[in-house]
């Protein structure tokens, strides 16, 4: 007999309620929350709805107390994902990474305060002595990737893969105009050694960077997939894609909304080929003012998409981005989980 996804699914939700139940736990939402350890025995969590990879972007958990690699991967189990982007803080820490002295809160409160003219004159000193600080640290890092062996980012990926956790793609900040080739050459090693088959950055305005990314990926095997905000249009991907098939597109669909795009579908039906990963938010476009919302609310066609790919059996993984403010009464872990009950109910309709 043929599995039927939908009652795969259903058995699952079955499985996990049925846990909560023997346990005393009260069940608010369509997924456990509070006993990841109970429910690892029962069966691993399985975000592939109909085809359709449904993964996050780990950055989603930015909020969470402990950011360490394995309290990433049980916030990942505890939403019931089973697939991931993984930022690099968590992987590169588990690594050896020297440590930032520079509380990054605190550095990106005072550059919103900078750039609004809203600094004392000793806070204008203390930011100024912060910047110099990460400055130092990034010339360490810089250092520290030239010489790091690849054997915790192999026993990262071992440790996720055995909670039932695939890494699609990584995103250290070791791809910019700024770092050298030898971090570059690292992220690259990295994220092969996570299992990851692309790495992920923010389109550089920079067409001799984006050439030499795409050379750098091809030695690897790897590709480079450009992520991009509202300034996303149909043509932002061109030059980079034209320059190295190991070029590819890390499509943004909220934001491409929020920018003002209405041909989401027919970026898609053109470049799918081109697609290594999407991210998935709900915003609301120009006219209605552009906010995240939680799924559902905003103008982003995620259901469209969704059944689209499932349809036309696109393989690429798609990417929970949580951005939309998180109610008082909940958790980014939660709203991750409500996100994906979304997408699968989008999925199985």
């Amino acid at each position: 007999m043929k599995n039927n996804p939908k009652h795969a699914r259903s058995r699952r939700r079955f499985l996990k309620n049925s846990t909560a139940l023997a346990t005393g736990i009260v069940l608010s939402e369509p997924f456990v929350f509070g006993a990841p350890s109970i429910l690892s025995s029962y069966n691993r969590n399985d975000s592939k709805i109909n085809g359709v990879q449904i993964g996050c972007i780990t950055y989603s958990f930015r909020e969470m107390p402990d950011q360490s690699a394995e309290a990433t991967l049980q916030y990942v189990l505890d939403a019931g994902i089973s697939a991931i982007e993984l930022m690099g803080d968590p992987a590169e820490h588990f690594a050896g990474k020297p440590k930032n002295p520079v509380d990054r809160r605190t550095f990106y409160g005072m550059m919103r305060k900078s750039k609004s003219g809203e600094l004392t004159e000793d806070q204008i000193q203390e930011f100024g002595e912060m910047k110099s600080q990460l400055e130092s640290h990034r010339k360490v890092v810089a250092d520290w990737r030239s010489t790091v062996g690849m054997g915790k980012f192999e026993e990262l990926k071992k440790m996720y893969a055995d909670k039932g956790v695939h890494i699609y793609a990584f995103k250290p900040n070791a791809f910019g105009a700024k770092n050298t080739n030898a971090e570059i050459d690292y992220g690259l090693r990295a994220a092969k050694a996570l299992g990851a088959d692309h790495v992920t950055l923010e389109l550089p305005g920079n067409d001799a960077h984006t050439k030499k990314l795409g050379a750098m990926a091809a030695k690897h095997g790897m590709d480079v997939a450009y992520h991009g905000h509202t300034q996303q249009t149909p043509t932002f991907w061109d030059t980079a894609l034209k320059q190295s098939e190991h070029n590819m597109l890390n499509l943004d669909l909220g934001h491409y909304i929020a920018g003002g795009n209405t041909d989401a579908m027919e970026l898609i039906q053109g470049k799918y080929k081109r697609i290594s990963s999407m991210h998935l938010k709900d915003r609301r476009n120009p006219e209605n003012g552009q906010d995240n919302m939680p799924f559902g609310k905003g103008d982003t066609p995620i259901v469209e998409v969704l059944q689209l790919m499932r349809d036309q059996k696109y393989t690429y993984p798609v990417s929970i981005e949580l951005e939309y403010e998180v109610p008082k009464d909940s958790n980014p872990v939660k709203e991750v989980a409500k996100c994906l009950d979304y997408c699968g109910k989008a999925l199985e309709g």
